[in-house]
């Protein structure tokens, strides 16, 4: 008995492993036929909620990311159902600008599996599922806390259907996450039919047709050898015909759908050719505008910079000849110093005929001007020279005056700024008032 219990025991583990096994196979097999088919009917319209290869391939992948999902345990020791959200949030939240958070912050999308759902529609438009996929599959502590032992994520078939989906990052996809494809309340169902087709092969039509030589043979015993013949080879020719419009029938359905991918590649790459073409006018237009801004600007400062060497210019020369004026102006003010000594003299001279007594009484100021320029004049460098070209002998006349001694030695002692004053200052009666008004001079003290 207990050998017939062990025995039904490894019956029991085998079938169970068999079962396992076998709807992991199904059901990569059909994850792969779903997304060949998407990306067939991508090259002809937009995929949206409503088609229907894409609302299969959602279901298959449920299917696949829920196969052997461990529950979660309750307080009482009892496990509740777990959505697939529940593992892609905990191993995804690593991925680099991860839609999680606006996930779980989506007001209209309340129950787990709806999220579950969403997720997969807002990867698919970002054309990130298969990172997302493979970065939950490295994070290998937390899909084995998931996940109970044979299940697809844990076996090595999960890196193939990461592969696989790579494929899908060449569509463009569209969806609404406010519609009914992303209501949780309803469960994921898979329709094999679209992957169900049965091709019959050429050895299976010649087994067909012998049957039917046999059946024709055996029911019609009193007909004539040629009819049955005859009826042969029809019915062989019109299975031929038949298999070779199968056959054509075939190629044309892949030569059209190779057509329509490549058209559609086609438009695309045009579409891609004019956008870079008009980019590339729009660079060139504003190049052009740049250039010549800054061709403007070069030659608004070149013109600036004229203007200011002329500016500099002129502001030089008027300096240069202020400079000159103001020199001039300034030699124009001081008298010669031949002019200041002969001033000097005579003015000595005046001094010296009131210190001695020999005052004479000039009638007006006109008569004292001319004796002092008459003073002026003795003291000339011609003057001086024909006094010396004199003879020897030759005596002055004298009137009346005692001789005086020479005035040149008086040349230095004018020491105060009277004695530098012109005619003008002396007709103000400073120094002249009268013969009687004694002259004060505190500068001035005769030899």
């Amino acid at each position: 008995m207990a050998s017939l219990g062990v025995g039904l025991h490894l019956i029991r583990k085998r079938g169970a492993g068999r079962s396992s096994a076998v709807e992991r196979r199904n059901l990569l097999t059909v994850c792969r036929f779903s997304v060949k088919t998407l990306l067939d009917r991508s090259c002809f319209e937009t995929i949206d909620d409503s088609s229907a290869e894409f609302i299969n391939f959602v279901s298959v992948l449920e299917h696949i990311l829920s196969h052997r999902l461990k529950g979660q345990t309750t307080w009482f020791g009892y496990e509740s159902p777990r959505s697939f959200w529940d593992y892609i949030k905990a191993a995804c939240g690593k991925v680099p600008h991860n839609c999680i958070r606006s996930i779980e912050s989506m007001e209209n999308v309340r129950s787990s599996r709806a999220k579950g759902r969403a997720w997969i529609r807002v990867v698919l438009m970002e054309k990130r599922l298969s990172e997302y996929i493979s970065s939950a599959l490295r994070d290998f502590k937390t899909t084995r806390r998931f996940y109970e032992d044979g299940a697809i994520m844990l076996g090595e078939e999960a890196g193939l259907l990461a592969d696989t989906l790579i494929g899908l990052n060449t569509i463009d996809f569209s969806f609404c996450l406010k519609g009914e494809g992303v209501d949780g309340s309803c469960p994921a169902v898979i329709d094999y039919t679209p992957y169900l087709k049965f091709t019959q092969s050429a050895d299976s039509i010649s087994s067909d047709e012998e049957e039917m030589r046999t059946m024709g043979s055996s029911g019609s015993e009193s007909s004539t050898p040629d009819k049955m013949a005859t009826a042969a080879s029809i019915f062989t020719e019109q299975s031929n015909l038949v298999s070779k419009c199968k056959r054509f029938e075939q190629k044309y359905r892949m030569a059209l759908e190779q057509k329509g991918y490549l058209e559609e590649l086609v438009r695309l790459r045009e579409a891609q050719l004019s956008e870079a073409v008009s980019h590339n006018k729009a660079l060139q237009q504003s190049l052009a505008d740049t250039h010549l801004s800054h061709t403007l600007e070069k030659e608004q400062l070149e013109y600036i910079i004229l203007e200011l060497q002329d500016q500099l210019t002129v502001l030089k020369n008027n300096d240069l000849r202020s400079r000159q004026e103001l020199t001039a102006h300034l030699t124009n003010q001081w008298p010669s110093p031949v002019a200041l000594d002969a001033n000097a003299v005579a003015l000595d001279t005046l001094l010296y005929r009131k210190s001695t007594g020999q005052w004479e009484d000039f009638q007006s100021l006109e008569q004292l001007s001319a004796d002092m320029s008459l003073s002026q004049t003795s003291l000339e460098p011609s003057h001086t020279l024909s006094l010396e070209a004199r003879p020897t002998g030759t005596q002055w006349p004298h009137q009346g005056k005692e001789e005086t001694p020479s005035l040149r030695g008086l040349c230095g002692s004018l020491t105060s700024v009277a004695s530098y004053k012109s005619l003008a200052s002396l007709k103000s009666s400073e120094c002249l008032a009268s013969p009687a008004t004694e002259v004060s001079s505190p500068g001035v003290t005769p030899s």
